[in-house]
């Protein structure tokens, strides 16, 4: 008998029989083998520890994460199904118009307020628990879309992944009885100190997503999960290190890998996949910082070298760092300048090769940090 197998309860749903999954709670039994992964796990925890001091020494730490962390959104979102793109969302923010439903902005901003929400708490010393976990939930479907979706609460009634009911779904999940038994046992393997914290994580992302306790989200809480216990667990300080543009990238190997746990326990190749995926995703952020920094650096020495005119192009470019795509009137309105020294400012850094005009029209012009924006926009783009 294998004992990281779990059992199938018999459920009815309208007369219909069908078997919903009940997974084993954590740690698996037999424990996992750390010996055979250590190697991946020293090259992501390196990776991640590496990631983790460059980014200090980023000048504006803030505004890096206040862009990082709205791509992690961005993918974690589209691997769910919305088209959103990482101007859409920088527009949305900005109160401006999107290009696409802005129901599917909306979902990307609330998960930037989820990360930011459940960060706040645990920093504040709340302990990652259930309770943290239906708040965050709480954050992520707000608004239209999640209104029906019981935000904030686990469900109450049978879930299930593809198909059109459960006696014809791909994977059904514990029913709501089981569910919250293990629920209990996983928040108890939260405060298991015995296993490396990303060896943990990996574990649990799979677990929590095996139980789906909530109606709908449970995927982009999943991956967000991730990212919390390696800051409650002092591998990250700060929210900069992010899977899902590994995972939008191997989403066929990752939902195999989850299946090979659920009929085989085969946890070990599922942890390589994981520290893999960890180890790319510091290495792709470090890349990044490097990237945006001499981008900045090089554009800095050219507004530098002007005349006058200098001061007013040096606020704009501090502001588009923030809001790369802009218009003169939104520009004029945020730093307090006259629309002819907005308008100046834009097109002297469009001659200096800093940004770009993209409308084409004479009145009513639109301004682009076009290099910025690929870097950041970088594997963002929306799945077809």
């Amino acid at each position: 008998m294998n004992k990281r197998i779990g059992f199938y309860a018999l459920q009815k749903v309208a007369g219909e029989p069908f078997n919903a999954y009940v997974p084993p709670k954590l740690p698996p039994d037999p424990s996992i083998d750390v010996a055979r992964l250590y190697p991946d796990l020293e090259k992501a925890t390196h990776a991640v520890a590496q990631l983790n001091s460059v980014a200090k020494s980023i000048p504006n730490v803030s505004l890096f994460l206040y862009m990082y962390v709205r791509k992690e959104a961005l993918l974690s979102s589209q691997i769910e199904g919305t088209q959103s793109s990482f101007a859409d969302l920088i527009l949305f923010e900005d109160a401006q118009n999107p290009e696409v439903s802005t129901d599917d902005v909306e979902e990307v901003s609330n998960y930037v307020k989820a990360i930011k929400h459940g960060l706040d708490r645990i920093k504040g010393g709340f302990s990652l628990s259930l309770r943290l976990l239906r708040e965050v939930h709480g954050v992520l479907l707000a608004g239209s879309r999640g209104a029906t979706k019981l935000p904030g609460e686990f469900r109450r009634s049978q879930n299930w992944i593809g198909g059109s009911r459960p006696g014809n779904a791909m994977f059904v999940p514990p029913d709501p009885e089981n569910m919250m038994t293990c629920l209990s046992d996983m928040e108890k393997f939260l405060h298991d100190k015995s296993l490396p914290i990303l060896i943990k994580a990996g574990l649990v992302h799979v677990q929590f997503e095996t139980i789906h306790p909530f109606l709908d989200g449970n995927g982009r809480l999943g991956r967000l999960l991730i990212i919390l216990m390696l800051c409650e667990g002092g591998l990250l300080d700060e929210p900069i290190l992010y899977l899902s543009l590994y995972l939008k990238q191997n989403r066929s190997r990752y939902y195999d890998l989850l299946g090979q746990i659920r009929t085989l326990g085969n946890w070990e190749v599922w942890l390589e996949f994981f520290l893999e995926g960890v180890c790319n995703s510091a290495q792709q952020g470090l890349y990044a910082i490097k990237e945006i920094n001499a981008l900045f650096e090089a554009d800095i020495a050219k507004i530098e070298s002007l005349g006058r005119v200098k001061y007013s192009c040096l606020q704009t470019f501090e502001y588009m760092k923030k809001m790369p795509q802009l218009s003169v009137p939104r520009l004029a309105q945020e730093l307090e300048i006259s629309a002819p020294t907005a308008r100046s400012a834009l097109n002297t850094m469009v001659n200096l090769g800093v940004l770009e005009e993209v409308s084409g029209k004479k009145r009513d012009r639109v301004y682009v940090y076009r290099r910025y924006l690929s870097i950041l926009e970088n594997g963002a783009e929306p799945l077809r």
